[in-house]
């Protein structure tokens, strides 16, 4: 019975893509997707369904439509999270799992990543004023913690006994554990006392509201432009900096991984790419030759 059920909303939905996009949520959410990539999934389907309005049925869509719709799409990370979206829809409301599987999944576009260095962050810190701002950039900086971790810990996360910050499901939906510096222990505590945050979680917006990323992101625009800094600086580069800063002062790779809390090393590995500290360090058999 619950079969029938299950291929009648099918066919229902097949014949009514606006209802395809609701099902899609759901569908994720009893999958346990993530809360991100749940809004960026159904993000990515309401633009391809928008794009494909005119056909009465999601499943009339061909696979070769699909793919010159993907290839207008320039930028080549966001096509393959394009992909993974549409794919992910025809697998679990359509009931066609097959239907992108002659699309090539296009080769991940390789760039050095941007970081925020130990001076720059330096600068940053000597015009902050404000406490709360100056904790959450410690946290992201010293600690390596994304934005969605910051704005999502609360003040049972800091364990000051053992010195350490636990992760409460992180992306992924997977915990971990960071270390908590010194003087980032005295500055959450100076935080506390002037803030005394009462609803739940360590950093609150207005009315007690979970701190949102976009105004962290604002700050740090904020603060880069008053420390004369002239690029865009947003909260992803100062975990960066957190990660090269580390290899560069000799922490292991492996540790570096558990820490940001990767799942492969090859993502680690990416930092080896940017640390020029380390570049300008090796080695050149080019020292063995008298020139």
């Amino acid at each position: 019975m619950g079969d029938l059920y299950n291929l009648l909303i099918i066919k229902q939905l097949q014949m009514d893509v606006g209802k395809a996009k609701d099902m899609f949520i759901l569908k994720m959410k009893s999958k346990n997707f993530s809360v991100n990539t749940i809004d960026n999934y159904a993000a990515q389907i309401d633009l391809f369904l928008r794009q494909f309005k005119t056909y009465p049925k999601a499943k009339e869509i061909s696979a070769d439509k699909i793919e010159v719709y993907l290839l207008n799409i320039s930028n080549i990370n966001t096509r393959k999270h394009a992909r993974c979206a549409i794919n992910s829809f025809y697998k679990l409301v359509i009931n066609q799992p097959n239907k992108l599987q002659f699309i090539p999944n296009p080769k991940k576009e390789f760039k050095l990543i941007e970081y925020v260095t130990v001076d720059e962050m330096q600068l940053m810190f000597s015009v902050c004023q404000n406490i709360k701002h100056k904790a959450i950039m410690a946290l992201a900086f010293g600690c390596g913690l994304r934005v969605s971790e910051i704005i999502s810990l609360k003040p049972q996360h800091i364990d000051s006994t053992r010195m350490i910050i636990n992760i409460i499901q992180g992306k992924g939906r997977k915990d971990r554990q960071v270390q908590l510096p010194q003087n980032l222990l005295n500055l959450l505590r100076d935080y506390w006392k002037e803030y005394n945050p009462k609803g739940g979680y360590l950093f609150q917006g207005q009315f007690e509201a979970q701190y949102s990323e976009r105004s962290i992101n604002q700050f740090l625009k904020k603060y880069a432009k008053k420390a004369g800094l002239k690029r865009n600086i947003h909260c992803h580069l100062l975990r960066h900096g957190y990660a090269t800063s580390s290899l560069e002062t000799g922490v292991d790779l492996r540790i570096i991984q558990k820490l940001l809390g990767h799942n492969s090393i090859k993502t680690t590995l990416r930092y080896t790419h940017v640390s020029t500290s380390l570049i300008s360090k090796t080695p050149s058999p080019l020292n063995c030759i008298k020139i």
